[in-house]
Order: structure tokens, then C-alpha cells, then sequence
């Protein structure tokens, strides 16, 4: 393929909004080829997604600057 990394931003949230279907995501994910790597991001990670899945991360705030008043910053929070 052109493509051996698909980085699809926050797309577990695009699913739970009903932005993007999930037997559609699934699809793609069951698809895919062999040499492409898939890296979904996003809250609200649906559990088959999640079962089919060869890697699953979650990751947790353990400081972050608003806590300090720091305003969100473009490119980083948003």
C-alpha cells in the first residue's frame, strides 16, 4: 500500500457521537492489511473495538497545566 501508518484522531469519539458507524470502524480495522498499523485515539473506545485490537493503551492525567491556570494551546490542546 502508499500508506504503512493511519493515525485516525479521536475516532472512538466520532463513533460514540454516531459521527462515524461502528461496524464501519471494525470493518477497517478487520481489513486492513497486513503492513498497515492503525493507531485510533479518543475516549469512549467501544469494547469490541477494544477485543479485537492487538495493542490497547489507556492513558491518565497525572498533572497538567490548566490545573496551574494555563490557558489551552493551539497545536497542543486543541
Amino acid at each position: 500500500g502508499k500508506h504503512d501508518v493511519i493515525i485516525l484522531d479521536e475516532i472512538h469519539v466520532a463513533v460514540h457521537l454516531g459521527l462515524v458507524a461502528l461496524p464501519d470502524l471494525l470493518a477497517l480495522i478487520r481489513e486492513r492489511p497486513d503492513d498497515v498499523h492503525l493507531i485510533l485515539s479518543g475516549r469512549h473506545a467501544h469494547e469490541e473495538v477494544i477485543r479485537i485490537a492487538h495493542l490497547v493503551t489507556e492513558m491518565r492525567n497525572i498533572k497538567h497545566p490548566y490545573e496551574l491556570g494555563i490557558e489551552a494551546e493551539k497545536g497542543i490542546d486543541y
